[in-house]
């Protein structure tokens, strides 16, 4: 038999989904509005570099819009989304632990191999354009 709340007298499984339901509610509401906020100060760095005088040094005018673009992304920080970019962020840190890096031996013979393939490749592709060039050019263009 379900419990009942002494208070509301609502069976207790049912308490907790109305207060995730009313969570996620106001969360949406929340977040447009912090990220509406966070465009807003977009706006207002971008219109600061425009109205700004231009006896004022230009590294205000730049220094207006990135520190409006800094501050607009610690806003959005604090919404669903930003906790998204968290997430992922954490994740890929930790996805990158895991990562097994190449030593130097084998980044060194890698790279030569490259190289040595580019320049073969080079080598041939310039021998095909001097021989199209010249059947063309000698050949075709001579008839």
């Amino acid at each position: 038999m379900r419990e009942l709340d002494a208070d509301t007298a609502v069976p207790d499984n049912k308490k907790t989904m109305n207060a995730k339901a009313e969570t996620i509610g106001t969360g949406k509401a929340a977040d447009a509005g912090l990220l509406t906020l966070a465009v807003l100060i977009v706006i207002a760095g971008v219109a600061a570099y425009y109205l700004l005088p231009s006896t004022v040094a230009p590294i205000l005018h730049t220094l207006s819009v990135v520190g409006a673009i800094v501050i607009a992304c610690g806003v959005a920080w604090f919404t669903t989304p930003g906790r998204g970019v968290r997430s992922y962020l954490r994740e890929t840190q930790f996805e990158m632990r895991k990562v097994v890096w190449p030593t130097r031996e084998e980044t060194i013979r890698t790279t030569l191999v490259v190289i040595l393939v580019v320049v073969l490749l080079s080598i041939v592709l310039g021998l095909i354009d001097i021989v199209l060039k010249s059947v063309i050019l000698d050949w075709l263009l001579k008839l």
